[in-house]
């Protein structure tokens, strides 16, 4: 039988080329997130994922029931529901969690200090930068609930979970052995449980960031990195790597997922020639939370004109203005190409205004033709350090402050950048361009003082790169104190950096100045120039093509 062929005049969305996206048919199987915990323990199998989790939590000696103490601040709970997938869209398992609510908590009674242990991003690069051009394994652990081994040092009650209150005692409470997910201080005890741990095993807390662990003995050198309960550990061998992780497995329930490819929702593609960092998924996620998937691309994320100022209509929604910002500021981890946008954005999340908004759009709009691109790290690069700063003076319309930049190469991989609006006012451009260059110096001092702890010393003088005459002089010359004594913090930190020999201030042509990036809205030839020059290419494609 011939095909058959519709030549009617109407014309359809098939005729015009839409085709209705195909449905997931696995997700039509899935139990719909529950909205109480009533729904959940009628769902067999949410309910087999909240038995999971009370087990847990008995079996690891998390509390002890007591009888309701008359004058003590009972911690209420709630049950939160996940579905945990693979990449590619199908299920893991049902997920379900008895966090508490750490606002009900009151400070000096039942939690004192708190923080979250979470490594630099600059530490990340630069240990997966070593790791690159020494050819070691990079490996990704998980801690199944990390927070519960952690000892609590206060005194905490809290509810019975709800659905799993003991028949026997209904109005007894939890007094809390180990921490809880939602407690204040549930980060700060499971990283002392760990970090006590990792001593044990040889690990040595470093100084310049103390959540980078160092492992160095005659069988080799390893590296831990960790980021609250994400866990990436790398070293000079397989059988060194296999050794501490037999150990690490030995004392806390460690899944290892193999060599690094996701964290903290970054993907890590890796090959013979390196590694690139890339959050496509993530990109999309920002542009469907702002309802611009179907946006027009552009090519550059801020245009040339001055920075943005205080005028405008107030937005209408100043929450998901926020939103927004606070997502695009997670992104600059692997797109230093959006970072001096994202900052100028920042600004104004205290009374955001219409043409902010109108400078959030143009990012997503950058974004929705860009999502493929990621930070590379080549598997060749050295210890050498070298810095690119850069100063936008006066620039801010509304305070007349300037705009400091910097990017931190280490050999070829750019491990480190900044784009900050200065502290105050700068009375001239050479000011301005002199301050930015003691921001670049801290860094790289900063950076120097941890490759020594990595034992890979940076083998020659730190160069710092300035497109300011006036200022590179100034790093080394011990007059002209009438006009620079108000700056001579800055003047004294950088001249003792360049007596020691740390670092040498070098004078650079604008043309070559990187750090222009950070500091100032670029034409789209120049931007791109300088956005490949810092190793921001296209995943998934040779180099050669990007």
């Amino acid at each position: 039988m011939p095909p058959i062929v519709n030549d009617h005049v109407m014309r359809t969305r098939a005729k015009s080329g839409f085709k209705q996206p195909s449905k997931n048919l696995h997700a039509a199987t899935l139990s719909p997130v529950p909205t109480s915990v009533r729904s959940a323990l009628a769902d067999p199998n949410w309910h087999g994922a909240m038995a999971e989790e009370f087990q847990a939590l008995c079996s690891n000696n998390t509390w002890t029931l007591v009888p309701r103490p008359s004058s003590a601040n009972i911690v209420t709970g709630k049950w939160i529901f996940r579905h945990k997938l693979h990449s590619d869209g199908t299920l893991d398992r049902y997920k379900a969690r008895w966090v508490l609510r750490g606002f009900t908590q009151q400070p000096g009674v039942d939690f004192d200090e708190m923080f979250s242990p979470v490594v630099k991003p600059a530490t990340i690069r630069t240990v997966l930068s070593l790791a690159l051009s020494n050819n070691w394994p990079v490996h990704q652990l998980d801690v199944k609930n990390a927070f519960l081994h952690g000892t609590l040092s206060e005194t905490v009650f809290c509810s019975q979970p709800t659905g799993f209150v003991d028949a026997a005692h209904p109005n007894h409470v939890c007094r809390l052995n180990k921490s809880l997910y939602g407690l204040k201080q549930a980060p700060r005890a499971w990283y002392s449980c760990f970090a006590a741990h990792l001593k044990t095993l040889g690990f040595i807390e470093a100084k310049s960031d103390t959540s980078l662990f160092i492992y160095r003995r005659d069988s080799g050198t390893a590296y831990l990195l960790l980021y609250v309960d994400d866990i990436v550990l790398t070293a000079s061998s397989a059988s060194l790597l296999r050794q501490l992780l037999t150990a690490l497995q030995a004392s806390f329930p460690m899944k290892d997922l193999g060599p690094l490819q996701h964290f903290l929702g970054i993907a890590a593609t890796r090959s013979s020639s390196g590694m690139i960092l890339s959050q496509r998924q993530y990109i999309l996620n920002i542009l469907e939370r702002a309802g611009m998937t179907a946006c027009k691309p552009c090519t550059t994320p801020v245009d040339t004109q001055a920075k943005l100022s205080s005028d405008g209509a107030p937005v209408a929604d100043p929450t998901m203005y926020r939103s927004l910002v606070g997502a695009l500021q997670y992104l600059t981890f692997t797109r230093p190409d959006i970072t001096y946008a994202v900052q100028q954005v920042c600004l104004r999340m205290h009374d955001p205004r219409e043409p902010h908004l109108a400078a959030v759009k143009r990012i997503l709009r950058y974004l929705q033709g860009t999502s493929d691109l990621g930070l590379f790290l080549s598997c060749t690069a050295s210890s050498a350090l070298t810095v690119y700063t850069d100063a936008d003076w006066a620039g801010c319309p509304d305070t007349r402050r300037s705009t400091s930049g910097y990017a931190v190469f280490l050999g070829d991989n750019l491990v480190s950048w900044s784009s900050k609006r200065q502290h105050t006012v700068s009375r001239s451009s050479v000011e301005a361009e002199y301050r930015a260059v003691a921001n670049g110096v801290a860094e790289a001092s900063w950076l120097r003082q941890l490759l020594q702890e990595l034992h890979h010393p940076p083998p020659r003088t730190t160069l710092v790169y300035c497109d300011n005459v006036s200022a590179v002089y100034l790093s080394s010359n011990p007059v002209q104190h009438q006009r620079t004594k108000h700056i001579e913090i800055d003047l004294h930190f950088v001249r003792e950096r360049v007596a020691t020999g740390a670092v040498r201030v070098l004078h650079i042509p604008t043309s070559s100045q990187f750090a222009d990036l950070f500091t100032k809205g670029l034409p789209s030839s120049i931007f791109m120039d300088f956005r490949s020059s810092m190793n921001v290419v296209c995943v998934g494609i040779p180099l050669d093509r990007c």
